[in-house]
């Protein structure tokens, strides 16, 4: 009988705990992810004002960071290009703000309910959408301290996860 309360404490402090970890990894998700969508929206609505590296904007630094020319030179010799990489550069914003919408519903619903799969999605997916603009930042060489916020986002996800993790090494 004795054992059997004891067990049950031990289950419930248990899930109290679980619940508790939860709760905090789900706002650090959030916040995250929220980060995440508003650099989305900005690389898609304003490019020219989204700052790099030495305050500079991000699609000039990144362009001249990559190709060793002048985006000046680029704009007016090449209108029609500059317009181009600055299209795709929107368009990668776009993405962002798509992957950040999913990912702060999923975050909100099924991962604050413990569901595994949500788990498992954020993992990926938030590697994928935080590697994708740390990828450009490097090869660019466009790494100031706005970026550095790239790196600090996915660290706090995968601290988020991490104390959440759905293996269960221990078996009763």
């Amino acid at each position: 009988m004795v054992n059997d309360i004891n067990d049950s404490h031990k289950i419930q402090t248990r899930m109290m705990t679980i619940t508790q970890r939860r709760r905090i990894a789900w706002i650090l998700i959030l916040i995250a992810d929220i980060g995440l969508l508003a650099w989305g929206a900005m690389a898609a609505l304003i490019p020219q004002q989204l700052l790099g590296p030495g305050s500079r904007p991000i699609l000039p630094a990144g362009y001249e960071g990559y190709t060793n020319y002048s985006w000046s030179e680029l704009v007016s010799m090449f209108p029609k290009a500059s317009d181009y990489i600055t299209l795709l550069f929107r368009l990668f914003g776009v993405s962002n703000i798509t992957f950040a919408i999913m990912a702060i519903a999923i975050t909100v619903t099924a991962f604050r309910r413990g569901e595994r799969w949500a788990w498992w999605t954020l993992l990926i997916g938030n590697t994928i959408a935080y590697g994708a603009p740390m990828t450009y930042d490097r090869i660019v060489n466009a790494i100031g301290p706005f970026e550095m916020l790239e790196y600090v986002g996915v660290a706090v996800i995968y601290i988020a996860l991490a104390i959440t993790a759905p293996f269960n090494t221990k078996k009763n």
